[in-house]
């Protein structure tokens, strides 16, 4: 009962916020909610099938460019002008597909071997992005995506909607579209690894030899899990396209689909706990939600200065926390949680 009232009051919080907080917060914390979505994802491969992937940048792209070619007009660019609620659903489906493309190459590597192979991924994407203008519309300008609304209802600044005396502006709307996007990515992730499909990612995870014997196909779970980890990528990638209201592929391989993103997600789920889909979203508040708040609070602190800047701190803050981690705490903060219920009764 304790453990409801807590969830209630999480969600009712979470509710409010918009009605409190100014829109650079609410950007912050929907960026924190991208990261959520994309960790979770990412901790069902690696952490319950054991699937090591440093392609989650390159599937975000895809994620991002799906969404905006199918809401986005057919005019100078790839558009096919579906409804944004198809284009989202489109979006993570081909991702998903792309995702299973992959899963041959999956299927016959392990470990550092598949974290390469899937890292290779990401610099595909980096040149794809920037040759494929007719569909991301190049690095130089990018394309802006169409505008996220339901049954009529937009979700930008669109319209006039009034809660409590609190105008409902565009970062209201967006947070509350990506807290209802988190919870159903949360909640049929946690579904997934209480039923018999958990079960086999586990399996094929421990010990590939055993799970054959007990009658799980290892190809077909892996190409599986391959896919529905790409699907919450491409989800994420949604979110960021609509976050940043523009999709403009890197220029570089660093940047927003790149390799520092790739490995941003995998500290998420290293630093939160390996295989706790509620320790990927604590991980996503770590990595993906300091340099937001340092950037904030920048000029009050008065710390960064030169070179010196938020997304260095926090890099070295989260590097840290992995060293942490891997040396004290292998379960990450999941097993801590874990432990403190222990004490508690």
């Amino acid at each position: 009962m304790s453990k409801r009232i807590a969830w209630l009051a999480a969600v009712i919080v979470l509710l409010a916020l918009p009605l409190y907080l100014e829109a650079q917060w609410l950007k912050a914390g929907q960026y924190m909610m991208i990261g959520a979505v994309g960790a979770i994802g990412l901790t069902l491969l690696t952490g319950q099938a054991g699937q090591l992937s440093l392609a989650h940048g390159f599937f975000l792209l895809v994620g991002a460019t799906s969404y905006t070619v199918l809401s986005g007009p057919g005019d100078k660019l790839a558009g096919l002008g579906l409804d944004p609620l198809l284009a989202v659903i489109g979006a993570v489906v081909i991702t998903a597909l792309t995702g299973m493309a992959f899963a041959p190459v999956a299927g016959r590597l392990r470990g550092i071997y598949l974290g390469v192979a899937s890292l290779a991924l990401v610099f595909l994407g980096l040149f794809l992005g920037q040759e494929w203008e007719t569909l991301t519309g190049g690095t130089s300008t990018g394309r802006s995506p169409a505008a996220f609304s339901l049954f009529g209802f937009s979700f930008s600044n669109e319209g006039e909607l009034v809660i409590a005396g609190v105008p409902i502006r565009g970062a209201e709307r967006l947070w509350y579209l990506f807290l209802a996007l988190l919870a159903i990515a949360y909640l049929l992730a946690r579904g997934a690894v209480r039923t018999r499909v958990g079960r086999s990612w586990r399996a094929v995870r421990d010990n590939e030899a055993a799970a054959t014997a007990m009658g799980v196909d290892v190809a077909r779970t892996k190409a599986a899990v391959f896919a529905v980890s790409s699907a919450y990528a491409g989800l994420a990638g949604v979110m960021t396209v609509l976050w940043f209201d523009i999709l403009k592929p890197d220029e570089s391989e660093f940047g927003t689909y790149g390799v520092n993103t790739s490995i941003a997600f995998l500290a998420m789920v290293i630093i939160g706990g390996l295989g706790s889909v509620t320790g990927a979203v604590v991980g996503a508040l770590v990595v993906f939600g300091l340099p937001q708040v340092l950037t904030l609070y920048s000029t009050d602190l008065g710390w960064f200065t030169g070179s010196i800047t938020p997304v260095l701190v926090s890099s070295f803050v989260y590097g840290a926390a992995i060293v942490l981690v891997v040396l004290f705490e292998p379960g990450g903060l999941a097993a801590v949680g874990r432990r403190l219920k222990e004490i508690r009764r």
